[in-house]
């Protein structure tokens, strides 16, 4: 459920709220209206190493939420965001309506953060159950007191939370209602809202553009693919060269001919997190009205194994004319993101960075704790990722790209085979892709992170919008 966070000042008290007050260790207890019995509580509790304290008998939901020294500001930051996720779910079983945060602090970011982490943690995803309005989460809106709780980082926030919502929900929905053509008209209605230009390709465009490598995916299904291009240009600009985002749109992958076992194939609906994740960044950087002009690139179709569909040992001719022997029809990803990466050169990018959940290989090596990337981008450009990784804890890991695993993709028939074989296997999906492009690129791997099986804090369980924050993260950071 969404959040309606504001300046505290434009939200009444109400008795049916609850209360977290962010203060030192060594705060003067007595300043906030604590009588010795408390105190002594209080500190008890701190010789516990306890930084969420509640104090039940002073209101429904009251606590103290306090830094216990964490020296190491990526950790701090997370840990007050997971603080943030244990008051919702206080605030959620008392069943309050409104929570607040009064920030005694000097810190620019620990109000921030717990907000965050708070509004993340809300979410749900139960459209589909029938008694959907009983468990909806009582928490509606969320109000904050503090130095550095201006309008502009509650508004930022707000951005963020939203466009983490979207991507969580395009993720969660079911392919019986989210097919490659609704998930256009998704980037559509959200393009006409934040003022985002978008422009969908058809089948028959695509057809006359030959777009070889998302045609090839499609042939298998009797829904049409669909190319996306979503553009926000402010009139201002940093940039003059456009940062271009690309995302995988597969739908659901039922892995083609070389048909995925069924444990393989029941979460496949999150196959198109990689889209998910740049169409929401996009709108967030637009409803933040963000000073950068970003291109976001999004093939999209289901991958079936219909009577037509492709099949092992075919030769695909792709947008940029090579030949890809296919000897893996699970091996789709890259396929239609190859398409999209050849199409991107067109807009002479600054970089480009594409998002997808692309291999097992991937989510086996670092599972759910980071994001796999590798790329051509000058090692500035990449610290500079890699901070705003650190920022919102979507940590980077960047592999190795030795000219070695190229070699692994040599065909005795076509250009390159469409897999490696059984080394490197996310590493060989990234050297595949880089055949496709003509500028500074980073791939992104989020197959271990986008969708999850068991609740995780504030990332919640299934679709947890990995990627999102990262992004809006890294285009706030060009922008200064």
């Amino acid at each position: 459920m969404s959040v309606k966070i504001q300046s505290s000042n434009k939200v009444a008290n109400t008795s049916n709220e609850a209360l977290l007050q962010l203060v030192k260790k060594n705060h003067k207890w007595e300043e906030l209206g604590f009588d010795k019995e408390a105190i002594a509580y209080i500190k008890g509790q701190l010789k516990k190493e306890k930084n969420l304290i509640s104090m039940g008998a002073l209101g429904a939901v009251h606590v103290l939420a306090l830094d216990l020294g964490e020296k190491d500001a990526i950790k701090r930051r997370e840990n007050f965001r997971k603080l943030g996720a244990n008051f919702c779910a206080l605030v959620n079983g008392a069943g309050l309506d409104t929570a607040r945060i009064i920030d005694h602090t000097d810190s620019e970011t620990d109000w921030y953060d717990i907000a965050e982490g708070l509004s993340l943690a809300n979410y749900q995803f139960i459209k589909y159950r029938k008694d959907a309005k009983k468990e909806l989460n009582s928490l509606e809106a969320l109000a904050i007191q503090g130095k550095h709780a201006s309008d502009k980082a509650i508004h930022k926030l707000n951005c963020v939370v939203d466009s983490v919502f979207w991507a969580r929900d395009l993720v969660n929905e079911p392919v019986i209602t989210l097919d490659a053509l609704r998930l256009a008209a998704e980037a559509e209605l959200r393009g006409k809202e934040a003022g985002i230009k978008v422009e969908v390709l058809n089948k028959t465009k695509l057809e006359a553009l030959k777009f070889g490598g998302l045609l090839a995916v499609n042939s298998g299904s009797q829904t049409p693919p669909t190319f996306t291009i979503m553009e926000y240009k402010p009139k201002k600009a940093v940039n003059k060269k456009p940062i271009v985002l690309v995302g995988k749109g597969v739908v659901y992958d039922t892995g083609g001919l070389s048909l995925k076992p069924t444990a393989g194939m029941d979460t496949m609906k999150c196959d198109m997190a990689g889209a998910a994740a740049v169409m929401a960044a996009i709108y967030g950087a637009a409803n933040m009205e963000l000073p950068v002009h970003v291109v976001a690139l999004i093939p999209a179709t289901d991958n079936r194994p219909g009577e037509m569909a492709y099949t092992p040992g075919d030769v695909i001719t792709m947008y940029n004319g090579l030949t890809v022997e296919v000897l893996n029809t699970d091996a789709e990803g890259r396929m239609i993101l190859a398409d999209a990466l050849s199409y991107a050169g067109k807009y002479d990018p600054e970089v480009v960075m594409d998002f997808a959940t692309l291999t097992g290989a991937a989510a086996a090596a670092i599972g759910q704790y980071g994001i796999v990337c590798m790329g051509t981008a000058d090692e500035k450009v990449k610290a500079g990722m890699k901070q705003s990784g650190d920022n919102v804890y979507e940590r980077l890991v960047e592999f190795p790209f030795w000219e070695e695993y190229k070699e692994l993709l040599k065909s005795d028939i076509a250009d390159l085979k469409n897999i490696g074989g059984p080394v490197g296997g996310a590493i060989t999906a990234g050297k595949f892709l880089e055949h496709f492009t003509s500028y500074p690129w980073m791939h992104f791997d989020i197959a271990g992170p986008a969708y999850i099986k068991a609740n995780d804090s504030y990332r919640g369980k299934n679709g947890t919008g990995s990627a999102v924050r990262f992004l809006i993260d890294y285009l706030e950071n060009r922008t200064k």
